[in-house]
């Protein structure tokens, strides 16, 4: 493969497509009206590591016999653009799944952010959110790690070791090593506790598993698992099994997603 010779300019090639539709515009692309259940919650959403987060959320909250915490979920399928589709973007300018609108209020509430879906649904409901400032700040260091730490998994490695259209050595290598380390700081992390946020299941924990303990599991980017040598961070992925046996965590992975049109 040739070097790529950087113009002074980048000019967007609109010949050139992707397979995840992406532009370097934002807005809305097309007309769309989304479905409206009965719920008082409407989500829209996928299953990847993003959207198994708030699916996990919701089923725990039915554990938990959170009070009027009802859903409908909705298939937003990213490789068909519905995600740019004048309704889901009214939710969520940004275009990412998962979206959130809560009608349980007088006026309408939109969420968006899979982090900030979670942070929303703990304070509502008052599930699985200490409520001790120095517990309470632990915990948001982590979901606040996890938001910036997890693109260099996904955008980074699982892109160019899994999707991207031909291998390139520096930016797989660049980006294993981004993903190990992070690893290796989740399995230090776990090595004196049982979650993330010490003796206590947390949406700390409902943040990264989808991520990192998929991963660790080997569900994530065909044979990842084996490429990374997960078996080494063994108190990762004790904690990786330990959530993944969750009677909630296992409904979220297999819920069905209504479609929406």
């Amino acid at each position: 493969m040739s070097e790529y010779d950087v113009p002074k300019v980048w000019e967007w090639n609109k010949d050139e497509q992707n397979q995840f539709g992406n532009q370097p515009v934002a807005g809305s692309r097309f007309e769309q009206t989304l479905p409206v259940g009965e719920a008082p919650l409407q989500v829209y959403s996928l299953g990847t590591p993003n959207g198994q987060k708030v699916a996990i959320m919701l089923e725990e909250l039915k554990d938990a016999g959170a009070q009027c915490a009802d859903y409908d979920l909705y298939l937003i399928n990213i490789g068909e653009g519905d995600q740019f589709g004048s309704d889901f973007v009214a939710i969520n300018p940004n275009s990412k799944i998962p979206a959130m609108m809560d009608y349980s209020l007088d006026k309408p509430l939109r969420v968006f952010e899979s982090v900030n879906i979670l942070l929303y649904l703990a304070e509502k409901y008052g599930q699985f959110m200490p409520d001790d400032l120095a517990e309470k700040t632990e915990l948001m260091n982590w979901l606040f790690w996890q938001t910036g730490a997890a693109p260099y998994v996904g955008g980074g490695f699982g892109h160019f070791y899994h999707y991207a259209p031909t291998k390139q050595e520096y930016p797989i290598n660049r980006f294993t090593m981004e993903t190990k380390r992070q690893l290796d700081l989740l399995d230090r992390h776990l090595a004196d506790k049982d979650y993330i946020n010490g003796d206590t299941y947390s949406i700390a924990d409902m943040a990264i598993w989808p991520w990192y303990g998929r991963l660790i599991q080997g569900k994530l980017y065909g044979n990842a698992a084996e490429f990374l040598k997960a078996d080494d961070y063994t108190h990762l992925k004790e904690w990786a099994d330990r959530i993944g046996e969750r009677p909630a965590v296992k409904r979220a992975l297999d819920l069905d997603y209504k479609a929406i049109k």
